[in-house]
């Protein structure tokens, strides 16, 4: 532990050209300064952009079939077919590792092209036949009634879970929903829940304008048979859907007679794929941060080591006097690492506290902006981890701007040092 004397010889060494000091810790400053605020931004960008995913199962794909572009088995190229039922049982029988394999079939675009009709009100909505599984798939909270359960399916009943813009649209300001009866295609459905999508950005207002019904009663009324327009697949944890895509699209392609070389026949998306990209993406954003912002405070630690070996010249005779009164190399040498180390810690703690503060007044403003905006930034903060980095990163600075000049001050001979005007 140093001495009061040895604290005040430091105050006094760096308050004697306070400008001068001032400028020069100005380089760690704004090298810590930026780099947390970099790092914050990233942070702040990837948790606005997650948000987008959430309540969605990321690991997951979405299927369809489309025109075959090569023959086989004798059957012509732009050859359409449909999924059916039971390439639902096929999959969950042949993959395990499939968490949920929901069918689905859709009426009308995702604009709504479908009349629906409820005493003199119509509209237009897109309407959707599923399994009450997708509610762990798709980000939606049930804030009326309930989504369609098992019961439904095997009863085929004809109930419909509808969403918030719906009600806008087919109900008035204090009226009860749930019920009540809507007419699909003419076909009566009673609403057993509403739900309010999580979804956000430029179609959060039309996912609130869907309608859900049972995918069997889907089928029946509206004489599908057993087709299947699409499929969401998702994969259990510890599989990514992505290492399990090529069995499927194996197996789908054997079960329809596709050539097994025919990318074109089934179309997919694979949204853990696309997150994943999301995630690089970030991970690559951050080592930026990193690099840029090492960079800008190893010039600031340059700095403050020119500045203390002019500190070192300056202060040449005082050296020599402290050598000849018995100071030891190892006493000079504490006492100019111990300057350096000040400087920089006082002047990177500093550039902690500026960063955190203007990141603390930003979060305030994002917290007091109205819920549902749909801004892609959300809550940035740099965490107590890279808090304590930067510190470490700042004692090594400060021994290292300090080291060249500690060993210039302990290679003066103190009759040469004495002689020094």
């Amino acid at each position: 532990m140093f001495k009061k004397d040895n604290w005040d010889e430091i105050l006094q060494a760096l308050t004697a050209n306070p400008f001068r000091t001032i400028l020069t810790a100005f380089g760690v400053f704004w090298g810590i300064f930026i780099l947390v605020i970099l790092l914050a931004a990233g942070n702040g960008l990837e948790n606005g952009i997650k948000k987008g995913f959430d309540g969605i199962a990321t690991n997951t794909m979405f299927m369809w079939s489309q025109t075959t572009s090569k023959a086989y088995k004798g059957l012509p190229k732009t050859r359409r077919y449909d999924f059916r039922n039971s390439d639902v049982t096929a999959l969950k029988a042949a993959i395990p590792d499939l968490l949920y394999v929901s069918p689905r079939n859709q009426l009308g675009d995702f604009n709504g092209t479908n009349n629906v009709v409820r005493g003199t009100k119509t509209s237009a909505f897109t309407i959707y036949g599923d399994y009450p599984e997708l509610i762990k798939q798709q980000p939606m909270d049930i804030i009326k009634g309930r989504f369609v359960n098992q019961q439904d399916i095997l009863e085929k009943r004809k109930v419909a879970v509808i969403g918030k813009g719906v009600i806008s649209e087919l109900y008035g300001k204090e009226e009860e929903s749930v019920g009540t009866y809507i007419k699909i295609n003419g076909i009566n459905f009673m609403v057993v829940g509403v739900y309010k999508s999580k979804q956000q950005g430029g179609n959060a207002e039309q996912e609130q304008k869907n309608i859900f019904i049972p995918f069997t009663t889907f089928q029946q009324a509206f004489n599908y048979g057993d087709k299947v327009g699409w499929m969401a697949l998702t994969a259990r944890d510890e599989t990514s859907i992505t290492e399990l895509k090529p069995k499927i699209l194996e197996i789908i392609k054997a079960l329809h007679s596709v050539n097994p070389t025919d990318d074109r026949a089934v179309g997919n998306f694979d949204l853990y794929e696309q997150f994943n990209k999301v995630q690089s993406l970030f991970n690559i954003l951050k080592i930026i941060a990193y690099f840029v912002g090492t960079l800008v405070l190893i010039s600031g630690v340059i700095g403050i080591s020119n500045i203390m070996l002019i500190v070192v010249k300056e202060r040449t005779k005082e050296i020599g006097i402290r050598r000849a009164l018995g100071a030891t190399p190892a006493a000079i040498r504490g006492q100019i690492l111990a300057e350096s180390i000040f400087l920089t810690i006082i002047s990177g703690m500093l550039g902690i506290a500026v960063a955190t503060g203007i990141i603390a007044i930003l979060n305030m403003v994002l917290d007091s902006m109205p819920p549902g905006n749909d801004t892609m930034f959300a809550n940035p903060s740099v965490d107590l981890g890279v808090v304590f980095v930067a510190l470490i990163i700042l004692v090594g600075s400060g021994l290292l701007a300090g080291f060249i000049p500690a060993q210039t001050a302990i290679n003066v001979k103190p009759v040469d040092a004495l002689r020094t005007e």
